[in-house]
């Protein structure tokens, strides 16, 4: 979801910081993972540490397009970052550099633009991209064809035609482990249901096909007044969920959690949820940091905020994982292509809690 831009005056403000920002290196800090009795030098919060940022995409193009508006990221096949774009264009980068090495524009069958908002590739190579407009989930060729759009509920199509607000619908997407069960979350709540109250839809595969299907639909409780722009796996059957918000001449507050769908109630067909509501059993969840707490490894930022390392973070996806079971955790950040806010992608290590 686009934010919004900041006043005038916000940005005056913020001005006091250098135009030119300062990127650490990975090796100057790399994390030291929590153990004994020794807390991390780079830790966000016992369980999470950050090793690094760069900010070398922001204000960058490729073929004429402005790498900008970075909303949703994901593996692909051939082991290349994808990362979407707000403005309907999908960018290949380097998985270890992030340098852009292609970008390609997405459309709907009718010719009209995605309001592109998180990406996931399925078993054959084919990319699976949120339209937060419809909202619809469309499936494009590797060659960005528009091969097929899923079904979608009623109930969080945009009102009238259903209880959700324009804006406000999927903004995050995961494949689940096995590639046969597809998840995406609402970034908002859908009237009639309490305001910390986010859907998660998923989809079923038709048996060895590429066609899915609707499955169960899952509750969960962000953090109060935070929204969700993007879901990931973790890979054990579980999501990492990152939750945001902006507070105007504040900043934005960005928490990330681990959630469990696998024995959370069926909602689908409950028209009001409510935090009282008996009988439904929410996604499990925790908090796993408040990327605020985080060291700011020498940020500097143009705009207000609470940590000079915070900017509009909207997308989050898993690196890979260690031995002794830590993920490694890439998140990016949407400047909005506003000359306040930073294109920023930051390089993290969580330690989840046991199922």
């Amino acid at each position: 979801m686009r934010q919004r831009l900041l006043p005038l005056a916000a940005s005056l403000v913020a001005a006091v910081a250098s135009l030119a920002v300062t990127v650490p290196s990975a090796q100057a800090h790399t994390a030291r993972h929590p153990g004994g009795h020794h807390p991390a030098p780079n830790a966000c919060s016992p369980s999470v540490t950050i090793d690094s940022f760069t900010d070398k995409l922001d204000k960058t193009t490729l073929d004429g397009v402005p790498v900008a508006e970075l909303s949703g990221l994901t593996y692909d096949t051939n082991g290349h970052l994808l990362a979407v774009d707000d403005g309907s264009y999908l960018f290949t980068l380097d998985a270890h550099s992030f340098k852009p090495l292609a970008v390609q524009p997405l459309a709907n069958k009718d010719g009209s633009p995605l309001d592109s908002e998180a990406v996931a590739v399925d078993r054959d190579g084919t990319r699976l991209v949120t339209d937060e407009t419809q909202p619809s989930i469309v499936r494009f060729s590797r060659s960005g064809k528009p091969l097929e759009t899923l079904p979608v509920p009623d109930s969080l199509k945009v009102a009238p035609a259903g209880r959700a607000t324009h804006n406000l619908t999927f903004e995050g997407m995961a494949l689940l482990p096995g590639d046969r069960t597809l998840v995406a979350s609402m970034e908002g709540a859908l009237t009639g249901d309490s305001p910390d109250i986010r859907r998660f839809q998923t989809w079923e595969r038709v048996g060895n096909s590429d066609r899915f299907r609707l499955g169960p639909q899952y509750a969960f409780r962000t953090d109060p007044g935070l929204d969700i722009p993007d879901i990931t796996s973790t890979g054990d059957g579980r999501l990492l969920v990152l939750e945001r918000t902006y507070t105007p001449n504040v900043g934005n507050t960005v928490h990330l959690h681990v959630a469990d769908l696998r024995h959370a109630t069926d909602v689908s067909r409950i028209q009001n949820l409510t935090d009282d509501r008996r009988g439904v059993r929410f996604a499990g969840g925790s908090l796993l940091a408040d990327i605020g707490a985080c060291p700011s490894l020498g940020a500097t930022t143009k705009q207000v905020q609470p940590n000079p390392l915070l900017d509009n973070i909207e997308g989050v996806t898993v690196t890979g994982h260690t031995r002794d079971g830590r993920l490694g955790v890439l998140l990016v950040s949407d400047d909005n292509e506003n000359p306040v806010q930073t294109t920023r992608l930051y390089s993290l290590t969580a330690k989840l809690p046991r199922p």
